[in-house]
């Protein structure tokens, strides 16, 4: 074993208690890195690798970084993923025996960055906990620069992953062992975040219990209200104790755990976030050009934070609902309050995370200046909100306390234009402390005469070119050049040859230097000390001033949903006790915002769990299919958050769920195609809605075969509508017009087309969704407007000519309709059935045959292929004999090609 210096064996061992970190060891004016670490650090950072002596017979691989701006390395390999650990001094070098005690003081990790510049001022940044026991997840959500603490218990994994997706945790803890389960792995897949182990048994319940109430001061996590959430207490606990041991310092800005009551709020999972475009657009991850984008008219960055969970948690609950519609309302038809409101808030800095910086111990004098003159314009803001008769903005006003204390200790302590840090000083205004303005009073004399001492001595000495200075090394000094040596007096001292000159010094100048410094140093340690004093002083008002920030925030999201409302000329929305959604001249509210006066072509909506459950929409590409169907979900997502919403009328039935399948899209990494990823969103969707979920489906079964995916879109249309335990409210964009067949069968089932008008060869969309089928897909057309060359167009309209002259006719197999289907059909064995007897193609020779009517369909939910008598026909021993589920379409159709021939040649 090598024989290590005491200096590096001292970072051995400290380097022991953060095996998984990267440590920065504090050596004088530089964090210096070593081994591995090292070799990691400067080549993510690019900077130099070198070589250290460590009493051993080999050199070890070492870089370090400058301890002033170490804070810019520590972020840049966060931001990477890595874990950093902080070794400093924690003893006076000058008083330390031996060599200085040294500790890890703060571990800094993905989920627990503090650091302001590395934080986006309008998006939360979470770290997650995961605790799964007996097929139930516990998880638990941290912002630790704001305090908020949230928790919730999920039955299913499904439920885990859309909440995980919700908050989009930087790093998730799991409990230690179970970084490499299933479900951790998932997380980490979807999520692209950081695992980490949490401490041993740290997840247990009782430790869990113990961290928790030890934490917060209680006697019973029913304080909580976890009583009957165990898992939820596991995953709390297991968070707050990796918070414990890897800040090291107070979490006092902390706020109880809250539950998150999953039934208030409507749930969106991973595909409808993304398809939505909520928070940022598919196309480059930008705002501008997503929902949140267009509602951010919020002036604190509080407000920010929570308008981005007011669009990623729409409410279920319609007394919530109705009262931010009350407050939105009154701010949207009072201008001149909303003004004041607007006004008012633009001068109130990051309470939230000022306040956390506080009780974390990090906060500067800047910091709380900044609380200060924020909680000074609070009781304007009051005063206008309880001005009102609305509900939610005097409960509002009512949780603002008076901060004057505070205000006047602030304004009080701290100097108009502190400093960054407080280690230089001139924080302490003058008059706060006796004490302290008679150390300044001796630090600013004594400057004084070193200033006169050098105006002094140059009448005295008569070296016009003498001048007084001062370095860290030397301290203060008289510095005279060298061709005027011989005219410095006697009574000069000699410190310090230069190439050019002499420095030197006088008893007198000593005595100054001696008197200033030993001031300077008293009133800097003594100035510190004041500040935080004043700091934990303001620390003592935290759950008043949280309290506030929330007040704040939330008046901050109501300003601005008004202040969109009015400019977007959006409506009140009633909030229906039942299943229906209707919604007259809706319009989307991005495109509309995007178009840049360009009229906006809106269409209505009539959605219900009875005689409007699904809208079939036919018709060509870019016709607007896709935009009006989205304009439905968002007007729902609007109206749900508690916001008025771009239509002219809207009735809007509560929805628990809302599902989409829209576009194209693989995944190459995952294996899957983009068939694959079409049939698993589509998989998730049929397995979780419900009569209250509303579902958005564009071009199922495109990416398979025309045959197949007609089947399979006629199948989900079936389960759709047919079975109870779903009967959701769904829009379906199709190209397949044969099903245009289930508007003559299903009572539910309605049929919608986008209205386009030919011209020529070519077509002008108008955007208007009218009740009726298109005949025309209009490809052709489409993609002469993409560009596509004259000679492949006319040659597609030749093979268009031949197929549709030459082409099978065919028709739908129309369902008896029940009122009950068995059991869940998509991607199951008894849907693939369904899916493949879906079509009765006939062959090319009877396509002038008039058909004759279909028979009832049996209880099997299928036509009989033949009449009564047709046991005794020879083809049905074949048929019998014949393993359907093994055959292709296409197979299926060239075989009962043959079989039709067979059966008219006995005919004949």
């Amino acid at each position: 074993m090598a024989k290590f210096t005491p200096m590096m064996q001292q970072y051995m061992d400290t380097k022991a208690q953060a095996p998984d970190a990267l440590l920065f060891f504090r050596l004088g004016d530089f964090y210096e890195l070593f081994f591995d670490d090292a070799v990691t650090a400067a080549r993510e950072l690019e900077i130099t690798l070198t070589g250290r002596g460590s009493g051993s017979d080999e050199k070890i691989p070492m870089c370090g970084v400058p301890h002033h701006s170490a804070e810019n390395y520590v972020l840049r390999l966060v931001e990477k993923g890595y874990k950093v650990a902080i070794c400093d001094q924690v003893e006076d070098a000058s008083a330390a025996k031996g060599i200085v005690r040294r500790e890890i003081v703060r571990v800094v990790t993905p989920g627990t960055v503090m650091e302001s510049k590395a934080l986006q001022e309008k998006a939360n940044l979470y770290l997650a906990s995961i605790v799964h026991k007996d097929g139930v997840f516990g998880v638990s959500f941290c912002d630790l620069s704001t305090g908020e603490l949230l928790v919730v218990e999920h039955g299913d994994e499904q439920a885990m992953l859309d909440e995980m997706v919700c908050y989009q945790p930087a790093e998730v803890v799991v409990p230690a062992g179970e970084a490499g389960s299933e479900y951790a792995v998932t997380v980490q897949e979807l999520l692209r975040t950081v695992l980490t182990a949490g401490g041993e048994k740290s997840h247990r319940h009782d430790r869990a219990s113990e961290t928790l109430l030890g934490h917060f001061g209680v006697i019973s996590v029913e304080s909580f209200g976890l009583a009957d959430h165990p898992l939820a207490v596991s995953a709390a606990g297991m968070l707050l104790s990796y918070l414990q041991s890897t800040q090291k310092r107070s979490l006092s800005h902390l706020k109880m755990p809250s539950y998150i009551t999953s039934d208030e709020y409507m749930t969106l999972d991973a595909f409808s976030r993304r398809n939505l475009e909520l928070i940022e657009t598919l196309r480059d991850k930008s705002k501008h050009g997503a929902l949140l984008g267009l509602l951010d008219e919020t002036v604190t960055a509080m407000g920010g934070r929570l308008l981005r969970r007011f669009v990623e948690r729409p409410l279920a609950n319609k007394q919530r609902i109705e009262e931010r519609l009350d407050a939105v309302g009154e701010l949207n038809d009072h201008l001149l309050l909303r003004e004041d409101v607007r006004q008012l808030l633009d001068l109130v800095y990051d309470l939230e995370r000022l306040v956390a910086r506080v009780a974390y111990g990090s906060a500067n004098a800047r910091d709380l200046q900044a609380i200060g003159s924020s909680l000074s314009i609070l009781p304007h803001l009051k005063e206008r909100l309880g001005g009102t008769a609305v509900g939610l903005l005097q409960n509002i006003a009512g949780r603002i306390e008076d901060f004057g204390p505070v205000v006047d200790l602030i304004e009080r302590a701290v100097v108009d234009e502190p400093p960054v840090s407080l280690k230089d000083g001139g924080v302490i205004r003058d008059g706060f402390d006796e004490y302290l303005d008679t150390l300044k009073q001796a630090s600013r004399e004594g400057k004084q005469w070193i200033a006169n001492l050098e105006a002094t001595e140059r009448e005295k000495t008569g070296i016009k070119s003498l001048k007084v200075g001062f370095n860290k090394v030397f301290g203060y000094y008289i510095e005279v050049s060298r061709t005027n040596v011989q005219y410095v007096p006697d009574t000069y001292e000699r410190k310090q040859t230069l190439t050019n000159g002499e420095r030197y010094v006088t008893p007198e100048l000593k005595e100054k230097e001696s008197l200033i410094l030993e001031a300077e140093e008293k009133l800097l340690d003594l100035e510190y000390q004041t500040f935080v004093g004043v700091r934990d002083e303001v620390a003592t008002w935290l759950a008043k001033i949280q309290q506030a920030a929330e007040a704040i925030a939330l008046t901050d999201v109501l300003q601005s949903l008004a202040t969109v409302s009015a400019k977007r000329r959006y409506v009140r929305p009633m909030i229906a006790t039942d299943d229906r959604i209707v919604i007259t001249e809706g319009r989307h509210p991005v495109v509309e915002a995007m178009l840049k006066g360009e009229p906006f072509v809106a269409n209505d909506t009539l959605l219900d769990n009875g005689g409007h459950q699904i809208s079939l929409i036919t018709g060509p590409n870019m016709a607007g299919k896709s935009t009006y169907m989205r304009q439905v979900a968002l007007i729902v997502l609007l109206a749900q958050m508690g916001s008025f919403v771009p239509a002219d009328h809207a009735e809007i039935g509560i929805v628990d769920r809302v599902f989409t399948r829209i576009g194209a899209s693989d995944d190459l990494a995952g294996g899957q195609s983009t068939f694959m990823v079409e049939m698993v969103e589509l998989a998730n969707i049929l397995h979780h809605a419900t009569p209250k979920s509303l579902i958005i489906l564009d071009e199922i079964g495109r990416g398979t075969s025309t045959f197949d995916g007609i089947s399979i879109a006629q199948a989900v249309v079936e389960f759709l509508h047919q079975n109870p335990q779903v009967g959701a409210k769904t829009l379906f964009a199709t190209h397949y017009h044969e099903l245009t067949e289930f508007t003559k069968t299903f009572v539910g089932v309605r049929h919608y087309s986008t209205h386009v008008q030919e011209q020529g060869d070519g077509i002008v969309f108008l955007r208007k969704i009218l009740p009726q089928a298109a005949d025309r897909s209009y490809g052709i057309q489409v993609a002469k407007l993409a560009g596509l060359p004259q000679e492949v167009l006319a040659r597609a309209r030749e093979i268009l000519a031949e197929l549709e002259h030459g082409k099978p006719e065919s028709k739908l197999v129309v369902y008896k309709q029940k009122d009950e289907l068995g059991g869940a059909m998509i991607l199951r064995d008894d849907v693939v059935r369904e899916a493949a007897t879906a079509y009765e193609t006939e062959a090319p020779a009877a396509a002038s045959v008039k058909k004759k009517p279909a028979k009832e369909a049996s209880p099997s939910l299928q036509l009989s292929l033949f009449a009564d008598g047709a046991g005794e026909h020879p083809v049905v021993e074949e048929l019998r004999t014949l393993d359907v589920m093994k055959l292709t379409p296409l197979d299926a159709m060239n075989l009962l090609y043959q079989l039709q021939q067979k059966a008219r040649g006995s005919e004949a």
